[in-house]
């Protein structure tokens, strides 16, 4: 699942993908210790190749960095850097204080977030902006697995021979993190980051923090409140997942919605030489799947078999907005010609994820989650469980359900998770925003995250396909809700529906 790397659309965020062991609850206080020294700030270029770092310098961004223990619960033990950018309130007599802004993942670097500034100044009148990079991730003294691909999202593909090389790949890939210090992952979890941010809380000298977190972010910010309830002042949570199965197996919901992303863009791309209706769209789209099950399709340097198809289509319905949904269509078009066995060259689309996939090249910010996912859920290590879930799904889930029930690299990961799951539970006043036809973070999960912070108001963009809503949707209703929420501290009175 892949993030543009333009400003604009900086929030375009993903999460990332057996059974849970029984989640616990933790207190609504937990101690953290304060980081070994205050903040030193300074520029953020690293260099004249930094581009990021020079988009931070021209916003009047200051980065610094902060100390934390790798395992809170060893507070004078081995110490990791967390990097992070901060603008300043530009309104300094109004100021309320901080606001965190996650952009999801787990793996996307927090630095860059506080560029949305721009798009939201009555908000950064009021707050100091900060993007924290989590532990292993950007700058924060990253991990790189040792991975010739960006991700580990593949389909089982249609059947047990297809689903076997899915399995080693899965080995292989985590053969590739074994080689990392198994302390640093075993210390990944969310729980952690949440203590992470605390940590920065005390070293801004704050007696609470705002956060703005979208995708995975919301799950960040569900077990920030969770574990440090009385130090959080406005969260909103963007595109909720569900907390009770974030982990190896979140994307197990997926496949449905998925689907009824893509229906709905085959309604759209009638005309565009796909088919005359929305089913033969549809019949098209099921046509090119079974031909890269049979036989890999040339695209340019790249081949696309029945492992990547789905990815690609997953990939591809991920937005509604009109330009992403016609660079989509113009994608599928080319594959379709593949398929036929026609000379054909990637789209700029395909070009980014395929050349993700084969090299590794790229944000590959699910490469840098991975030990994430895997630290905060156990994952089922017997291959057959995966395999008899997708075999009982295939037959609703035919194009989707093969790559949303796949076996990860959880499953022979080095090391097990440190602690137990947090269990979300509380009443803490939570704006959240989720469109109702989200493909990557569904609806019920969302729902799901509602029920759990019982105290939360929930707007709802109706008739959208899209993962991530504020500034990103269009849509003046559900934008006015966060900044009531951020600037006025408004909730709703009662869920909202923007339509």
């Amino acid at each position: 699942m892949r993030r543009t790397k333009t400003v604009a659309a900086v929030l375009l965020v993903i999460g990332v993908l057996a059974q849970a062991p029984p989640a616990v609850a933790t207190p609504a206080a937990a101690q953290v210790s304060a980081p070994a020294s205050g903040i030193a700030w300074h520029g953020c270029s690293t260099g004249p190749g930094d581009e990021v770092g020079g988009q931070l310098d021209a916003a009047g961004a200051q980065c610094g960095e902060v100390t934390v223990p790798v395992d809170h619960d060893d507070p004078h033990g081995r110490r990791t850097t967390l990097a992070m950018s901060r603008i300043k309130a530009s309104d300094p007599a109004r100021r309320r204080g901080v606001l965190m802004i996650n952009p999801g993942g787990p793996g996307g670097p927090g630095m860059p977030q506080v560029l949305l500034g721009q798009y939201m100044p009555d908000v950064a009148a009021r707050y100091d902006l900060v993007g924290l990079d989590p532990r292993f991730v950007g700058r924060s003294s990253p991990m790189r697995c040792d991975w010739k691909t960006s991700t580990f999202l593949r389909s089982a593909g249609p059947g047990l021979r297809s689903f076997g090389e899915s399995v080693a790949l899965a080995k292989d890939l985590a053969r590739g993190c074994s080689s990392l210090d198994h302390d640093l992952l075993r210390s990944a979890s969310t729980r952690n980051n949440a203590r992470d941010m605390d940590a920065v809380r005390i070293a801004l000298g704050e007696r609470k923090i705002s956060y703005y977190g979208v995708s995975y972010g919301t799950y960040l910010g569900a077990v920030y409140l969770q574990m440090f309830g009385s130090r959080a002042d406005r969260f909103v949570l963007d595109s909720a997942v569900d907390p009770d199965v974030f982990g190896p197996g979140l994307l197990r919901p997926t496949a449905r919605a998925s689907a009824a992303a893509l229906r709905d863009w085959a309604g759209g791309a009638v005309g565009h030489g796909l088919g005359a209706t929305a089913e033969e769209v549809l019949a098209t789209v099921n046509g090119v799947a079974r031909s890269a099950e049979r036989r890999p399709l040339s695209v340019g340097k790249y081949t696309v078999d029945g492992h990547v198809l789905p990815y690609l289509l997953f990939v591809g319905v991920y937005k509604d907005d009109p330009e992403y949904r016609a660079a989509f269509t113009d994608s599928v078009r080319v594959l379709a010609d593949a398929a036929r066995g026609i000379p054909v060259a990637p789209t700029p689309m395909l070009e980014e994820v395929l050349g993700g996939l084969a090299t590794g090249e790229g944000d590959a910010e699910d490469r840098a989650g991975a030990p994430t996912v895997c630290a905060d859920r156990k994952a089922s290590r017997d291959p057959a469980t995966y395999y008899r879930d997708i075999q009982a799904h295939r037959a609703a889930e035919p194009l989707f359900g093969p790559l949303a029930r796949n076996i990860s690299p959880c499953a022979f990961w080095p090391v097990t998770p440190a602690e137990p799951t947090t269990r979300i539970a509380n009443g803490s006043p939570v704006l959240m925003l989720g469109a109702d036809g989200d493909p990557a973070t569904p609806r019920p999960g969302q729902l799901a995250m509602h029920r759990a912070l019982a105290g939360s108001r929930m707007v709802t963009l109706e008739g959208r396909f899209r993962h991530g809503v504020f500034l990103t949707a269009g849509n003046a209703c559900a934008d006015t809700a966060v900044r009531d929420h951020l600037v006025g501290g408004v909730l709703p009175a009662t869920d909202r529906t923007c339509r």
